[in-house]
Parts: structure tokens; C-alpha cells; sequence
């Protein structure tokens, strides 16, 4: 691969896809680093999600269609940088750890994720780890998490062609990462409960079942 332009902190835009998380979003936008651009994507919240981000100095996408691969993508769409970052807006990691990440793509990754350190549901580490397990295999990935924090070059992220809109999303970019044999490093990131609402996914076995439902579509 040919040398690449290095990345700055204005270089850089962190999406954050939102469904009423109007309670965490003040704690997750006030650690973004300093420089960092950062895009809120509603999706369909029905509490006060997109005025909170607009207060703390958030740009903010509306994306109707439901689901998170869907609220992704138009945040990624909306980024206007070299490289974007994607973490949840529910105060679980801390968007204070995504320098190391970004300095993964100086360093020659195409791709870096979080490999989340911490108390998370039991349901979903398990899923989580038959999945990881399953990519290893199959395409020698070093992952042992589906990256819910993750670090990559916009052009990069679009050339891949993800269109997964639902939940499959972040197992659908790693296999896609895969075949196109993307250099992804995976970094220990602190992971902790959510500081306000209630989890769509991991924290129900519902929603657990559903996700691991799309991640399977994806692998086959």
C-alpha cells in the first residue's frame, strides 16, 4: 500500500448513532477530544436527543429509516473528514480512547476496533465471542469483539460498499474487512454501563436474540 497522508485531530469525525439518549449524550460529547469533529445521528429518538447534541456543540443527522447500520451510514455519509470514528452515544465507552485507534491508521491498519474491557451481559459476550471466533477462522481476523468502537479512513469505509442497515452492520464491515484483506488491529478499550436510559441490544436477551439473528444472516 502506498504511503498515506497522516491524520490530525481535524482530520477526524466521531458518528454517534443516537435513539434516545438524550440522559448519556452530554457526558459522551464533553469527552470527545479536543478538535474532533463529532455528528449525532437520530434515529427516530422521541426524547430530546438531537436538541441536547445541538446544545453540546454536535452537528446533527436525522435518519428515519430504523437501524443502527442505517444511522451509521448516514452519519458517515455526513462526515466531511479523512477518517471517522463510531462509537454508541450511551456513555458505555469513552470516546477519550479513540486517539489510539486513529493512530493505528497512521501506523498502517485499515481498520482498528475497540475490544471492549469490562462487566457487559453475559448473552452478549457469548454471542460475541462465537462470532469473533468464527471471523478468526475463516478470515484469520485478530478479533475477539465485533468493534463496537472502531477507527477508519472515510473513502475507505465507502469504497467497501457495507449496506447492511440493521444490526448485522458492524459484522457485516469485518467480513467485507476480510475478503478485501484490510489490515484491522483490535486495542483494549474500557467498557462500563451505560450512564442513562435502556440498552436496544445487549442489555436485553430480546435484543441480544434479534441481534445475533442479523450477525448470522451476515456469516451465513
Amino acid at each position: 500500500m502506498s504511503e498515506r497522508a497522516p491524520i490530525s485531530p481535524r482530520d477526524v469525525t466521531v458518528v454517534i448513532p443516537c435513539m434516545n439518549e438524550a440522559g448519556s449524550l452530554p457526558g459522551v460529547l464533553a469527552a470527545v477530544p479536543p478538535d474532533y469533529r463529532t455528528v449525532v445521528v437520530d434515529n427516530n429518538s422521541t426524547d430530546d436527543t438531537a436538541a441536547v447534541a445541538v446544545a453540546h456543540g454536535a452537528s446533527v443527522v436525522r435518519e428515519p429509516v430504523p437501524g443502527y447500520g442505517s444511522a451509521v451510514h448516514a452519519g458517515v455519509l455526513a462526515a466531511q473528514t479523512m477518517a471517522v470514528c463510531v462509537l454508541d452515544g450511551d456513555g458505555s465507552m469513552d470516546p477519550g480512547e479513540l486517539p489510539r485507534l486513529v493512530a493505528a491508521l497512521d501506523s498502517g491498519a485499515d481498520l482498528a476496533v475497540g475490544r471492549r474491557r469490562g462487566t457487559w451481559p453475559l448473552h452478549s459476550r457469548i454471542g460475541n465471542a462465537v462470532l469473533a471466533a468464527r471471523l478468526r477462522r475463516r478470515y484469520g481476523l485478530p478479533i475477539h469483539d465485533l468493534g463496537a468502537m472502531r477507527a477508519v479512513r472515510r473513502q475507505d469505509l465507502l469504497d467497501l460498499g457495507v449496506d447492511d442497515r440493521r444490526s448485522g452492520y458492524p459484522l457485516q464491515l469485518l467480513v467485507l474487512a476480510g475478503r478485501a484483506h484490510w489490515r484491522v488491529v483490535e486495542q483494549d478499550v474500557t467498557y462500563r454501563p451505560r450512564t442513562a436510559g435502556t440498552s436496544k441490544v445487549s442489555g436485553s436477551l430480546k435484543g441480544t436474540v434479534v441481534a445475533v439473528h442479523d450477525f448470522w444472516k451476515v456469516i451465513g
